[in-house]
């Protein structure tokens, strides 16, 4: 089974810590690109953010053709994100803040 690497899964959350974007004082948002242990994009991936700030209680994206996910109009919270695709182990982070 494939893996997405150490460090592209660092990548990814430091895309995740470092690229929120405010777009009001109670929205927020969580943008990144999904990559696999060789440095490949990976299309197609799920991601969910999920959070009880939020009243549907998670959002899920697919990653594009360049592996970019984005969630816009998030709550201010604190979120868990998961990664996963048929092949790869899937990924989760706990205790992403949104401010």
């Amino acid at each position: 089974m494939r893996q997405l690497g150490v460090a592209q899964a660092a990548f990814v959350l430091c895309a995740l810590l470092l690229a929120p974007t405010v777009a009001s004082a109670q929205d927020a948002g969580i943008s990144g690109v999904v990559t696999d242990d060789t440095g490949g994009v990976l299309p197609g991936v799920t991601v969910t953010a999920a959070s009880p700030a939020l009243i549907e209680q998670q959002r899920i994206a697919i990653t594009d053709g360049e592996g970019r996910f984005a969630f816009a109009g998030l709550t201010v919270g604190e979120y868990s994100v998961e990664f996963s695709l048929p092949g790869f182990n899937q990924i989760r982070r706990e205790g992403v803040g949104l401010t």
